[in-house]
């Protein structure tokens, strides 16, 4: 089993409550292979309105916007998936999506001015960047590095907002919910 493939296995079973260690024991996985699991289970938590789509077929796509670290491990990730029915694939963008084309949006650190990003999006799409100024400019959640491992806080109010529904399991797992 590849170690992409080995990463999302372990998010399968839960491990996605506990964070996942950067130690050094065993070759860990690299931080952004971390998130990129990440990103990959959050959907399967959040339930998205139908009109987050431009049809019944369109699939669930995942954007990223700013400097890639993920390489083409979220496309590996990702390849072959689906969500809801919906197939899953990977967009690099330069500028904010239209409406209906994005359904994860992930803002990388090199992206300055989330605050002004966010507001362009459309309804139903689930933001995901880092740190905590990126949830107080309005995104859904933000990445942490916490004890050498990949964590995660949620900004519910602006879920609500972009009309997501957040499951009650991401939410118990998460470091910090803002309501």
């Amino acid at each position: 089993m590849n170690s992409v493939r080995w990463i999302a296995s372990l998010m399968a079973w839960g491990v996605l409550g506990a964070g996942i260690s950067l130690q050094a024991d065993d070759p860990p996985p690299l931080e952004s292979q971390v998130k990129a699991a990440f990103l990959l289970r959050f959907t399967s938590f959040v339930e998205w309105p139908a009109a987050a789509f431009a049809d019944a077929q369109s699939p669930l796509t995942i954007c990223l916007m700013g400097e890639d670290s993920f390489g083409g491990t979220l496309e590996q990730l990702v390849s072959g998936e689906s969500v809801n029915g919906r197939k899953l694939i990977v967009q690099r963008i330069r500028r904010p999506p239209e409406p209906k084309t994005c359904q994860v949006l992930f803002l990388s650190s090199s992206e300055k001015d989330a605050a002004k990003v966010l507001p362009l999006l459309g309804p139903g799409v689930l933001t995901v960047g880092e740190g905590e100024k990126f949830l107080r400019d309005g995104g859904v959640i933000a990445f942490a590095v916490e004890n050498r491992r990949v964590r995660f806080d949620i900004n519910q109010k602006a879920a609500g907002e972009e009309h997501l529904t957040l499951s009650s399991r991401l939410l118990s797992v998460a470091r910090s919910v803002e309501r």
